[in-house]
């Protein structure tokens, strides 16, 4: 079965992002894949800093989302967009994922990997801007993102009071992604 780690690269409590990479993964899982929805404000992270790391090691949590990411086939992520880029949060979390412990090889959290990229915002662009720099990251990591990619715009009007969406053609559109990845996963698995 292929497994699928989903996040969002924001801390807001109530991000259209993670309530975006959530309808992705429901898709995924309709497609058979198991799922597993993390919140990177979860791991407990210092900013990543190579003295810090020679003096203390990794962190137990960056260990622990870095254990996550390898165990996983590959991954769901939807980005807000913060001045063209993803957040420090995001990057923090992937900076320290990438250092290499033990006898692993090199980028073990990235490489051979296969990803799903979306963004959120309530501008016109969906974020579409941090999709670009997302992939450019993702794919130097080693990580495969496929071709397709969804940016929602106007993303607060997507959804009711109650966090659920009410845009019928973007639930689909998610869910597709979701589906994809699921298909990607499991022909290169095969």
């Amino acid at each position: 079965m292929v497994k699928i780690l989903a996040f969002a690269g924001s801390g807001r409590k109530d991000s259209v992002n993670k309530k975006v990479v959530a309808i992705a993964a429901k898709g995924a899982q309709e497609a058979g894949a198991e799922v597993t929805i993390v919140n990177l404000e979860d791991f407990d992270l210092p900013i990543f800093n190579e003295d810090l790391e020679v003096e203390k090691g990794m962190p137990v949590e960056a260990q622990n989302f870095k254990e996550l990411l390898i165990s996983h086939d590959g991954f769901l992520i939807s980005s807000p967009e913060y001045n063209s880029s993803y957040s420090s949060l995001f990057k923090n979390a992937i900076d320290w994922a990438s250092r290499k412990t033990a006898d692993e090889a090199p980028m073990a959290a990235y490489r051979g990997k296969v990803a799903a990229i979306m963004a959120a915002s309530p501008g016109g662009l969906g974020g579409m801007r941090v999709l670009v720099v997302l992939r450019m990251l993702l794919e130097n990591l080693g990580t495969m993102v496929l071709p397709n990619q969804k940016a929602v715009g106007g993303a607060f009007s997507k959804f009711d009071s109650t966090g659920n969406i009410t845009d019928e053609k973007t639930e689909a559109a998610l869910k597709s992604l979701g589906k994809e990845l699921v298909e990607t996963l499991t022909k290169l698995k095969n």
